[in-house]
């Protein structure tokens, strides 16, 4: 379903501190006063369908219904943001068979391409999830490594990230799943957060050498983007398994006064601030079943925009649409379930 981007359907990406307004007059003043956006990107995760709901008449496996609202409104905002970071699970996965995974991932692959976001200018970056990489043990695979890297491979944004072996002792090749890329003043590292041999952990050394060669280089903002988050909601799954790699990586961002690690993994949005410094957002609520036992403020479909202001301020929103009342899955018109704006923050690093 396409969707048109108007006031009446987000009127808080239309009027906001992030100047995305139609009135020439209040973008030449935002304009002036530093607040309007230099850049953006979106990042959202998890929007596969339960076992029980999948068919053949949908190979992606992806909640088509929520996923296609996305992919609209994504190419429909205003200012367009420069990348969309899909940050996992975006296919059910978690299969020993890749004939399986492999048909799953081209179906979502053909999806996106049929979406009004792929002619947009909006520049996909996938991050491989659990449900990619694992088998039905929870346990990452080197051909489900493989499948990933040749079927997303137009989706993949960089190659500078670690090989097998090195200081992590990787039993993989890691350079295209974990690597890093600047984008005017921001230094991005995506993290591949289930490699082989190491589930539930990313190469710290790799990343604390890489983000701090960036800041060093003088980058003004960094950003960690992969699925597992490194603090979970609620005691939920995430890198606190190894809590002592997760500290060694967490220690690295802060050090490179990263702004955030935005993930995804529980289902979501969630924000945190473990020590005051570097934010953890997760922006797990892509269309997947939500975590039980949610407040009704939290029970929302959306994805989270991260803006970078021409005054150096940051500022993440979470936008989100109600759940259809007949299934997590069904037909969600925006004339019913508009989506809106559902929080914000100022992610500065100070």
């Amino acid at each position: 379903m396409m969707l048109t981007f108007n006031r009446l359907i987000l009127p808080a990406l239309l009027v906001t501190s992030l100047s995305l307004t139609s009135c020439k007059d209040d973008t030449t003043t935002a304009t002036t006063d530093g607040n309007a956006v230099d850049y953006s990107f979106v990042v959202i995760g998890c929007n596969r369908l339960d076992k029980a709901d999948t068919n053949a008449a949908n190979p992606s496996t992806a909640n088509m219904e929520q996923l296609n609202r996305t992919f609209s409104e994504v190419a429909q905002m205003s200012p367009r943001p420069d990348y969309l970071f899909f940050a996992g699970d975006m296919v059910l996965g978690y299969t020993p068979d890749t004939v399986q995974l492999a048909n799953q991932l081209r179906g979502w692959k053909a999806a996106y391409e049929a979406s009004p976001l792929a002619g947009s200018g909006v520049k996909l970056v996938a991050v491989p999830g659990n449900h990619e990489v694992q088998n039905d043990k929870k346990t990452a695979y080197a051909a489900a490594e493989r499948q990933w890297l040749s079927i997303m491979a137009p989706y993949i944004n960089g190659s500078n990230g670690p090989a097998a072996g090195g200081a992590d002792s990787l039993a993989t090749d890691q350079s295209r799943l974990t690597y890093s890329f600047n984008f005017r003043d921001a230094h991005f590292v995506v993290l591949n957060t289930d490699p082989v041999g190491k589930d539930w952990r990313v190469p710290t050394k790799w990343i604390a050498t890489d983000v701090a060669a960036a800041h060093g280089a003088g980058v003004k903002h960094v950003f960690a983007i992969g699925h597992k988050p490194a603090y979970p909601w609620d005691g939920a799954d995430g890198l606190v398994k190894y809590p002592v790699d997760r500290d060694n990586f967490w220690s690295a961002l802060e050090s490179s006064n990263s702004e955030a690690m935005l993930a995804a993994h529980n289902h979501l949005f969630y924000k945190e601030q473990p020590h005051g410094k570097t934010w953890q957002i997760v922006a797990g609520n892509g269309g997947s079943i939500l975590e039980t036992g949610l407040t009704p403020d939290k029970m929302y479909y959306g994805y989270t925009v991260v803006s970078v202001l021409k005054n150096g301020r940051v500022i993440a929103k979470s936008m989100g649409r109600d759940i259809p009342a007949a299934s997590y899955k069904a037909p969600a018109p925006a004339s019913a379930y508009p989506t809106t704006m559902r929080d914000s923050l100022d992610i500065t690093w100070h």
